[in-house]
């Protein structure tokens, strides 16, 4: 055993490798708390004495490593504290921590494992239009028209960077004939299939989920699996740019009219924009997902108390959370403010519904998946 002082007296004296010599030319100073730094030579000769080894001497990146290891500890220990006396639960600390292990385990910002994707083919005039694609006549045209209403406000522009470097971009053009509104679906097909995975077994990591009955998961799973995409998704939206940033892939909605007219037809984009002004804390995107989630009024539910309860739980962890970590007054509507965008998260949702099945009517595009959560049936 050996104090700190001495031990790192001890590694500077090895590490510098120099040979001390006793100033009294005795070498047998007795070394003492109060006496240990008069004589260098008879201080490391004590300190060999006692069994202390060069070889036993951390190098400089094990000591770095170890420092930051106790300060990593020490800020977790802290933080736990401070939200603990804040006003958090112990209940709310662990219900927190589990939907950040699950969002964790579920969702890679980088979308390192999206490989298997379908891209748009390229605008070519060289090809006729496929027959199920040609613009019907009679009582069709009217859906048909309403279709390429809502494809027409979602012009996706796409860019893929290839680990190679090279850039590929994909900008749809404006086609009369009606093909081109229909080139991007199947690669939206294949990145919402991949969302809705992770999704799905996000929920099946919390545990409160895990213990309702496997009809109320189903239901609570086909109702709010979109909203969810939306809440993930916005974590990688970038307001300044406007584009969702997914590793390698970027999407970017254009606005064919200019300015901020876009905001004004399509919902989805003013929802992201007003939820990343928020500038939230990841924990609290876990628990807007939690709160989303277990809704007690979706369709098929059949626990509804439960549901409701829990639902109830998440919300006050939330409003606990935002109470013990953001400056007060100045975050006093936070709360409010998250709660009224997931409203307009559910009227989103609804609308997002019908559109799809419009679509789908006229040109199946869905993934098995897909079609199982917005109940779409082959007939």
């Amino acid at each position: 055993m050996t104090c700190e002082g001495c031990k790192g007296f001890f590694r500077r004296a090895m590490k510098r490798n120099t040979r001390l010599r006793c100033p009294f030319r005795k070498g047998t100073c007795e070394i003492t708390r109060k006496t240990r730094r008069q004589c260098q030579a008879c201080r490391l000769r004590k300190c060999l004495e006692s069994g202390m080894k060069k070889e036993m001497i951390m190098s400089d990146a094990a000591v770095e490593q170890r420092r930051a290891l106790i300060r990593r500890k020490k800020r977790e220990r802290m933080g736990t504290q401070t939200l603990g006396a804040k006003g958090l639960t112990q209940e709310q600390q662990t219900m927190i921590r589990e939907l950040m292990d699950a969002q964790m385990k579920t969702f890679d910002t980088t979308f390192s494992n999206f490989k298997d994707f379908r891209l748009p083919e390229a605008p070519s005039s060289g090809h006729e239009v496929p027959e199920s694609l040609q613009p019907p006549a009679g009582e069709e045209a009217a859906k048909w028209s309403q279709i390429r209403e809502d494809l027409c406000s979602l012009k996706v522009t796409l860019c893929l960077r290839g680990e190679d470097g090279s850039v590929w971009n994909y900008k749809p053009q404006p086609d009369s004939s009606g093909r081109e509104i229909f080139s991007l679906l199947p690669h939206m097909a294949d990145m919402s299939t991949y969302m809705f995975k992770g999704i799905i077994n996000f929920a099946k990591v919390i545990s409160h989920f895990r213990d309702l009955p496997i009809e109320d998961q189903i239901s609570l799973l086909k109702g709010a699996t979109f909203e969810l995409c939306q809440l993930r998704f916005n974590t990688v939206f970038n307001a300044e740019t406007g584009t969702w940033e997914c590793g390698r892939l970027s999407y970017c909605l254009e606005d064919p009219a200019g300015g901020f007219q876009q905001l004004l037809l399509e919902p989805v984009l003013k929802f992201h924009y007003r939820l990343k002004k928020l500038q939230l804390h990841r924990e609290e995107y876990v628990l807007m997902q939690a709160i989303s989630l277990f809704s007690p009024d979706r369709p098929g539910v059949v626990q509804r108390s439960v549901v409701d309860q829990l639902q109830e739980r998440f919300a006050i962890a939330l409003k606990a959370y935002i109470e013990c970590s953001r400056p007060q007054p100045a975050h006093r509507f936070l709360f409010l403010k998250i709660m009224a965008i997931l409203t307009e998260l559910r009227s989103i949702n609804a609308q997002h519904t019908q559109r799809l099945l419009r679509i789908q009517d006229i040109h199946p595009f869905a993934s098995p998946l897909m079609r199982e959560l917005f109940g779409i049936t082959d007939g």
